[in-house]
């Protein structure tokens, strides 16, 4: 069982004997009484009926995408951006706060953990040797552009896929992860697969792609859009969604934290992970590729991987390198 299920486990124990009231030990709760009937929906939530058209077409063919930028010389990695960057001393980087195994903050530890961390680390480790000089900053889905545009990170590692759309606002990296979009859902909640979620209520974080995604492939479902994936994951907890459609890598980390969750294997689409910089910031782009085929030739890929992700269904090796044709 993976780092925190016990405590999620304790936490079930816990609300059945408050929900049981003076009920035997072992009694159970009705399939159709919800032990959090009536609970507030998470904040920022908003709940689609069936039928919400999708707001652009799903689309994570990076066939179009013409590829990042080799690592490049030493001379062609210290431009303006990156000799701003070694000046500050750190690095600031945009993640999440609340992805367990990927970008999430350890109560017990008081620091940001994850495979996402740690990658973010090892670029920072590469400019200036030391991998804790980086300045993280929390970054929410719908605001990854905004943040890289007004220069309030220098690069964003945020589970930010590449599509054809979001290359066209911000430049990527070479992928480093792949992963693919699949359901989740309660063990009790008698989903069996995507043909039991007519009528029902899935759960996807808003201003993803995977939102236009649900509303493609799931137009008889009401679609609960929240503003993180661990409040999806509560939703599933409260009743109030049954399921969750997200990349494996992200449910891995539910499934770790709720063991009464499972992941189902039908694939979706594929994914590709890449580090996100502003537009026209080469030598940025270029320093995060130096890093990314380090830890790819130095095995710390790997590690992470064995560390984070190890038993998940995202791909256990790093995506081949993508690299423009016409470029060093």
């Amino acid at each position: 069982m993976r780092r925190g299920a016990a405590l999620v486990v304790g936490m079930v124990a816990a609300v059945g004997a408050l929900t049981s009231g003076c009920s035997q030990p072992d009694a159970e709760v009705a399939p159709d009484v919800p032990a959090f009937r009536g609970a507030p929906q998470p904040p920022g939530a908003v709940l689609d009926s069936p039928g919400e058209p999708p707001e652009e077409a799903f689309d994570s063919n990076v066939k179009g995408w013409p590829g990042s930028l080799r690592p490049g010389t030493e001379a062609e990695r210290d431009g303006t951006h990156m000799r701003r960057i070694r000046e500050r001393g750190r690095i600031i980087v945009g993640v999440d706060q609340s992805q367990y195994l990927l970008s999430y903050r350890d109560a017990a530890r008081g620091e940001l953990r994850g495979f996402e961390v740690d990658l973010a680390r090892e670029v920072a480790r590469d400019i200036f040797g030391d991998p804790e000089r980086v300045d993280f900053r929390f970054v929410d889905s719908s605001n990854r552009v905004e943040a890289l545009r007004a220069g309030a990170v220098d690069i964003v590692i945020r589970t930010m896929s590449v599509t054809p759309g979001r290359a066209a606002q911000v430049d990527f990296s070479t992928p480093y992860l792949a992963s693919y979009v699949r359901m989740l859902a309660p063990r009790d909640r008698g989903v069996a697969g995507l043909d039991d979620l007519a009528g029902r209520t899935v759960c996807v974080v808003d201003s993803t792609n995977v939102l236009n995604l649900v509303r493609e492939r799931l137009p008889e479902s009401k679609v609960l859009r929240v503003r993180s994936w661990s409040d999806c994951l509560m939703a599933t907890q409260q009743f109030q969604a049954d399921a969750v459609v997200a990349d494996d890598a992200v449910l891995a980390g539910m499934v770790a934290q709720d063991p009464l969750t499972e992941i189902h294997p039908q694939e979706l689409a594929k994914q590709l992970y890449a580090v996100a910089a502003p537009r026209g910031h080469d030598d940025v782009v270029r320093q995060v590729n130096l890093t990314l085929e380090r830890v790819r030739g130095d095995g710390t890929w790997y590690r992470l991987y064995e560390q984070w992700l190890a038993g998940s269904l995202a791909d256990a090796w790093p995506p081949n390198p993508m690299y423009r044709e016409d470029a060093r």
